[in-house]
């Protein structure tokens, strides 16, 4: 900004220079925004024909994938902080014959743990584990609703990952980088399919516990316009803040203002061409309609008291991970494309016998319940469910005799829904939990197994910045054949 102001004249001039350069240099901010507006015409996948709802609209209008999809919406259960496999899915009888035995040498080389000596003594498994199912899934005995949905479940158990901490295994799993500024997978997904929610978001995300150590990185847009990233809902006052009119300030005078605001940007989008600016148009006018669409949302008194139940929900308006996994079937219903549930509370370096059975009793319940819900409304063949954390836990003992350390070298997470096989266990790890050896599953895998459900080919489905194309799976990934249906 200049320090005084510029005569009428003056100011004229250097606005029409400036706009000249933003609306016909070649090699301009007009070519730039516009190479942002294409992307999704060099994609294959363009917006709704005949829309008129504006730049940010149609870029979130539905539109098809790159060939028929097996599912249409996702919800990723994430269990933030790292969940134990080996007391929750991936039983070692051998684990618990060595327990208090130092692990042996040759496991060892070349292994850095997090935080404990490598060669502290094997900790056995503080839990059973039973068949579960016609399948005859094992399953831990402080998982009986995950382990009733045994025949819907696709287990992996040999799941790695390279990340080592929780922010950057978090942000690992969510957008394929270990490094902050990625999009992340809810961002991709609704880049590549839109929404089909007029008055919500199309990409909701809902915490508890303590969220995630990753932060709002884990459901950003990254370099993807603003419009593709996920919309936390808070689950006490508004469910977004400021939602609510000040005093004095009645829904017609809201609308006018928002009108108002978005005639003008619309003036400046026409003049400079930055797809931001239509995302802004695009903010303004979802805001004024979540003010009537999130408090329906979040208000469950019209859900039977059989619905409560079976997820748990003891006080509707309690914020909780149940009323979460509720909302998340509510939040599907009503068309929005992906819902992403975080709950941090998996980091057992001590205390994990009582703290695990805790999360435990926590999760168990709602996670069942929403897989259940899903297929009581005919909606579990069309949606994909996912529920895992960013690595697992050590077979070695950390915090005197109870806990153990962050292990990247297998995990275990399940899936469910169109698409997948069900009742399946796919791949393994050695007898003592420690590396996995049979089918391993890197992150970038799964990322492109969930890419090809919603009707991707993860190598296509890609986005141009700084001069090159990048993708979800960066140039890794390939999808996991034997677990599709």
């Amino acid at each position: 900004m200049h320090p005084h102001p510029l005569p009428l004249h003056q100011a004229r001039a250097e606005f029409l220079r400036r706009r000249w350069f933003f609306r016909e240099c070649g090699i301009g901010l007009a070519g730039i925004a516009a190479s942002h507006l294409l992307a999704g015409e060099l994609l294959g996948v363009t917006p709704q024909e005949g829309s008129d709802k504006g730049t940010a609209a149609q870029s979130l209008a539905p539109r098809q994938p790159h060939y028929p999809s097996k599912i249409k919406r996702v919800v990723y259960i994430f269990q933030a902080g790292a969940p134990s496999q080996l007391e929750l899915y991936d039983p070692k009888p051998e684990l618990e014959k060595r327990n208090g035995q130092l692990p042996p040498p040759e496991l060892l080389k070349g292994y850095r743990a997090a935080f404990i000596n490598p060669n502290s003594a094997l900790l056995g498994p503080k839990y059973k584990f039973t068949p579960q199912g016609q399948c005859g899934m094992e399953l831990s005995e402080i998982l009986p609703h995950i382990g009733s949905i045994a025949d819907e479940l696709c287990l992996i158990r040999s799941m790695q990952t390279t990340a080592v901490n929780h922010a950057p295994g978090q942000i690992f799993m969510n957008t394929g980088s270990e490094q902050f500024g990625r999009p992340s997978l809810g961002s991709w997904t609704l880049y590549g399919l839109g929404s089909e929610a007029s008055d919500l978001p199309g990409f909701v995300v809902l915490t508890s516990a303590k969220g995630t150590s990753g932060g709002a990185s884990n459901y950003g847009s990254g370099f993807l316009p603003t419009t593709y990233g996920g919309i936390p809902l808070r689950s006490a006052g508004d469910p977004v803040l400021y939602l609510s009119n000040p005093k004095g300030v009645d829904n017609q005078a809201q609308k006018e203002s928002i009108d108002t605001i978005s005639r003008l940007n619309q003036l400046s989008l026409e003049q400079v061409g930055d797809p931001e600016i239509a995302a802004r148009i695009y903010s303004y006018e979802m805001a004024y309609r979540l003010q009537s669409s999130a408090p329906e949302l979040m208000d469950l008194s019209k859900e039977t008291p059989e619905t409560l139940e079976l997820y748990g929900v003891k006080d509707p308006k309690e914020s909780s991970f149940a009323r979460n996994c509720l909302l998340a079937r509510r939040l599907l219903q009503r068309g929005v494309r992906f819902v992403q549930l975080f709950h941090e509370a998996w980091d057992q370096h001590g205390n994990l016998t009582a703290d695990v059975k805790n999360n435990a009793n926590t999760t168990d319940r709602p996670s069942a319940a929403l897989v259940k819900d899903l297929k009581r409304l005919g909606l579990l063949e069309d949606t994909l469910v996912i529920w895992g954390g960013e690595f697992g836990r050590t077979p070695m003992v950390q915090g005197g005799n109870d806990g153990r350390d962050h292990h990247n070298r297998s995990f275990s997470i399940w899936m469910t829904g169109g698409g997948l096989k069900r009742g399946h266990v796919h791949g393994g790890s050695d007898e003592l939990g420690f590396n996995a050896v049979d089918n391993p599953v890197q992150v970038h895998d799964l990322n492109a197994t969930i890419l090809h459900l919603l009707g991707f080919d993860h190598t296509r489905l890609t986005y141009r910045y700084q001069g090159r194309d990048f993708r979800l799976t960066d140039v890794h990934g390939n999808v996991i054949q034997s677990i599709l249906s």
